[in-house]
C-alpha cells in the first residue's frame, strides 16, 4: 500500500481508489458470467454431440457388419429358423432328440432324404425331413428344399402340412413339420388292415380335404401356387384320418398369365398327359393329378389300367361297384351312396383329356356341400361310361345329375 510522509513525519494510508464507472462494471459481470456459466454449458453440449456422433457411427458399423454377416451366411446356406423357439436352443434340442439323426428315429425314406420323428423338450412331436449330406451338395435338391421353405412359409390351411421351422446349412439341411400320426395315404391303402379303417365316409372326406387344399392354393393365394406332385404318397393323414397335403419341393408360383414352361416334375402315373408335349404348368395339371388320387382312394390302388383305357368300351362298361375297393362292403346308406357317386363323377371329369374341359378346383370344392347330384337308379347299375358322360356343370349354372335308365 502506498504511504506518504506528512509534515509531522508519520505514515498515513493512501485514500481508496475511486469506484469503477457503470460501463466497466457491467462488462466485468458478463465476463464472470461467461466464465462460470456459458463456457461449461458449451463444453457439456459439445461433449454430448461428440458422444452421439460416436454412438451413431458404432451403430451404423454394427448394422453393416450384421448385413454383411447375413449375406455371407445366406450365401453359405447357414440359416436356421424355428417358430416359437430360440434358434440355437431348438437346433440343439433337435440334435439331442434324434441322437444326431440316428436311424432309430427314422420313420421313412423318400426320393431324397429321410424323415425322422422327434419329441421336443416341451413334449411336442415333430417330423424332420432331412436331406442327406451327399444330396445336399446337389444344386437341384438344394433348390427343391429352399423352394419348399419359400412356399410353405407363405401359406396356411388346415389341409396343408404346417412348417414349424427349417435349417438350411450346407452340412445339415432339414425341414420341421407338424407330425402326422397316420402316415401317408399311399401306405394305408397298401395295407389291408389299415385300409379297412378307411370306410367310404372317411375316403370321401379325404378327397374333399385334398380338393379344399388345392382350391386354396389355386384361387386364394397371390400368385396362385401349383403343387405339381399331387399323389397319395404326398397326402398325409392325422390322428383323425383327415387329409393334409405335403411335399412342396416342386411347387411353383404362377405368373400373371397363369402358365409357365418348365422341366418335367412330378410322379409318373399322376402327371397330366398334355404336359408331355406342352411342358406348360397350369392349375389344370393339379386338377388331373387330383382326379387320379380321388380314383385311387376309391379303388384302393392306382388306377393305371383305367387311365390307359378310358376311351375303350370295356372300361366304360365297368360297373362302379366293381371298380371300388373290394376290401370294403359296398356303400349302403343313401347319403354315402350319393357322395361316392358324386366323387366318382368329379374324378372322371378331372381326368378329361382336354385340360380346358376339366373343372377348376374351386368349382370342385364348392360342389361338395351343394350335394346337387341325383342318383335315380340302383347304385349297382351305374357304369363308368355313365359317370364319364354325366354333364357336370361344376360352375354352378345348372343342376348336375346322374340319371340311370
Amino acid at each position: 500500500m502506498e504511504t506518504e510522509w506528512n509534515d509531522h513525519h508519520f505514515i498515513r494510508p493512501a485514500p481508496p481508489p475511486p469506484p469503477p464507472s457503470g460501463h466497466h462494471g457491467q462488462q466485468h459481470k458478463w465476463i464472470m458470467l461467461t466464465i462460470t456459466v456459458f463456457i461449461p454449458i458449451s463444453l457439456f453440449l459439445g461433449l454430448c454431440i461428440l458422444l452421439i456422433i460416436i454412438f451413431l457411427r458404432q451403430l451404423w458399423f454394427k448394422v453393416k457388419m450384421a448385413q454383411s454377416k447375413s449375406e455371407t451366411s445366406t450365401k453359405n446356406g447357414d440359416i436356421f429358423s424355428i417358430w416359437n423357439y430360440d434358434g440355437k436352443i431348438a437346433y440343439e434340442d433337435i440334435i439331442r432328440a434324434t441322437n444326431d439323426f440316428d436311424i432309430r428315429y427314422c420313420i421313412g425314406t423318400g426320393g431324397y432324404g429321410s424323415v425322422y420323428r422327434a419329441r421336443l423338450p416341451n413334449g411336442k412331436i415333430v417330423a424332420l425331413k432331412k436331406l442327406h449330406r451327399s444330396e445336399a451338395e446337389e444344386p437341384v435338391l438344394r433348390k427343391s428344399f429352399t423352394n419348399e421353405v419359400k412356399t410353405l412359409t407363405q401359406i396356411r390351411h388346415r389341409n396343408i402340412v404346417r412348417l414349424h421351422g427349417y435349417c438350411l446349412h450346407k452340412k445339415s439341411m432339414f425341414l420341421i413339420y407338424e407330425y402326422m400320426r397316420r402316415g401317408s395315404l399311399f401306405c394305408i391303402l397298401n395295407n389291408d388292415v389299415k385300409a379297412a379303417e378307411l370306410d367310404w365316409k372317411r375316403r370321401v372326406n379325404i378327397i374333399k380335404g385334398i380338393a379344399h387344399a388345392l382350391c386354396y392354393m389355386h384361387h386364394h393365394c397371390t400368385p396362385p401356387i401349383v403343387h405339381r406332385d399331387v399323389t397319395t404318397t404326398n397326402v398325409l393323414l392325422n390322428s383323425e384320418l383327415e387329409a393334409v397335403l405335403s411335399d412342396f419341393g416342386t411347387a411353383r408360383l404362377l405368373p400373371s398369365d397363369s402358365s409357365t414352361q418348365t422341366m418335367v416334375a412330378g410322379t409318373h402315373g399322376y402327371i397330366a398327359p398334355e404336359f408331355a408335349y406342352t411342358m406348360a404348368i397350369t392349375e389344370k395339371c393339379d386338377v388331373y393329378s387330383f382326379g387320379v388320387v380321388a380314383l385311387e382312394t376309391l379303388m384302393g390302388k392306382h388306377p393305371k389300367d383305367v387311365l390307359s383305357s378310358l376311351a375303350s368300351s370295356a372300361t366304360q362298361s365297368l360297373l362302379l361297384s366293381e371298380l371300388l375297393d373290394q376290401r370294403l362292403p359296398p356303400p349302403r346308406s343313401g347319403s354315402i351312396v350319393h357322395d361316392v357317386v358324386l366323387v366318382s363323377a368329379i374324378a372322371f371329369a378331372c381326368l378329361h383329356g382336354n385340360p380346358k374341359q376339366r373343372p377348376t378346383m374351386q368349382s370342385v370344392s364348392k360342389e361338395f356341400p351343394r350335394r346337387r347330384i341325383q342318383v335315380t337308379e340302383s347304385f349297382y347299375n351305374i357304369t363308368v361310361g355313365q359317370l364319364m358322360n354325366t354333364q357336370l356343370d361344376l360352375d354352378g349354372q345348372v343342376e348336375c345329375s346322374i340319371s340311370v335308365q
